[in-house]
């Protein structure tokens, strides 16, 4: 592109927009945030907010603006695959919020489009982005806590708010803790260990929402290794990692949320129990943006490739069918490893 910025349309005034992402766009040295379309009467307000110059009422009079390069997609999780294509065949490149979709088929159907009408796709996993975890596999790489033998992480928080919440929303919707937050645990222990074989899965339903309140798993790896992970909206506050070796453990205790600042904080602990701590600093959204609208600019691929949000709805297909069969199920990938 002869561009030096992005410009970006954003389809919905979702939270996580208002408070993370467009003020990212907005930080960011490649990006602008050019465009908001709301169906819901709340572009204008929204634009006003933020310094966007163009507010539209539908999504499709966003994507029909000639000038918008990417577009970022905040919509509810059952939303996700309709917009993405649309969005694909207007010839916008697309940031869409996790989880991808609902599956890994229509995951990958997703991203079949894109590859159709030549377009970038990548979920917006923004955690991955912060310095912190790029140091973690440096440690490991370096030998800090010698072979890596398990990983554990979690993901949980006390829903405060329950009525008209849409993450207790039907499953069918894309309800429930495994979508809103169990994707960031599986893509962390991915992210270290690689592609897990089998999966064993239990979970808290909700009968009433037809969701689960919570879900623990254990994933087995072709080298015989396990990791497991929990998430619930039922529980205390917890966004962790920790990574068990033959000569140390490395934990990072605010893996998914780091602090407000930016800090982020790695915990070395030797066999003794002996505690190291590193800091690492970093925006992971502005970031993400930024190497986003970095890929298009240089024609470059993306850090994290659309293949591996098909991989990560695998495992979580996996959960699901563990949950309803209760028992071990295989991890059935519909792209080569």
């Amino acid at each position: 592109m002869k561009n030096k910025n992005i410009n970006w349309g954003i389809l919905g005034t979702a939270e996580i927009a208002d408070l993370h992402v467009v003020p990212a766009l907005n930080q960011a040295k490649n990006a602008t945030a050019l465009a908001i379309a709301s169906s819901s009467g709340k572009a204008k307000s929204f634009a006003e907010k933020h310094g966007i110059p163009r507010a539209y009422g539908s999504y499709e009079e966003l994507l029909r603006d000639p000038e918008i390069d990417a577009v970022y997609i905040p919509l509810p999780n059952h939303l996700h695959s309709k917009w993405v294509k649309i969005a694909a065949e207007h010839g916008k490149h697309i940031l869409c919020e996790k989880p991808a979709s609902l599956s890994a088929a229509e995951t990958k159907d997703m991203i079949d489009v894109c590859n159709h009408y030549n377009v970038l796709f990548m979920e917006a996993l923004m955690y991955q982005f912060h310095p912190q975890h790029l140091r973690v596999k440096e440690m490991i790489a370096d030998g800090m806590i010698g072979d890596v033998i398990t990983m554990r992480s979690s993901f949980t928080f006390m829903l405060q708010k329950k009525e008209g919440n849409f993450r207790l929303n039907a499953r069918t919707q894309g309800g429930g803790s495994l979508y809103d937050i169990g994707v960031y645990c599986i893509h962390a222990i991915r992210a270290i260990l690689g592609e897990p074989t089998n999966v064993y899965c239990e979970a808290s339903l909700d009968e009433s929402a037809d969701a689960d309140w919570s879900a623990v798993a254990i994933l087995q790896f072709e080298n015989g290794k396990r990791a497991h992970f929990d998430c619930g909206m039922n529980a205390s506050t917890r966004n962790e990692y920790e990574i068990v070796g033959t000569r140390g453990t490395i934990r990072v205790p605010k893996a998914f949320i780091p602090q407000k600042d930016g800090k982020g904080i790695i915990e070395i602990i030797d066999p003794d129990g002996n505690i190291q701590k590193e800091t690492c600093i970093g925006n992971y959204y502005k970031i993400g943006v930024e190497n986003f609208s970095n890929s298009l600019l240089e024609n470059k691929s993306l850090v994290y490739k659309p293949d591996s949000s098909i991989h990560n709805m695998s495992v979580l297909d996996a959960c699901f069918a563990s949950i309803e069969k209760n028992s071990t199920v295989p991890v059935v990938h519909l792209r080569k490893l």
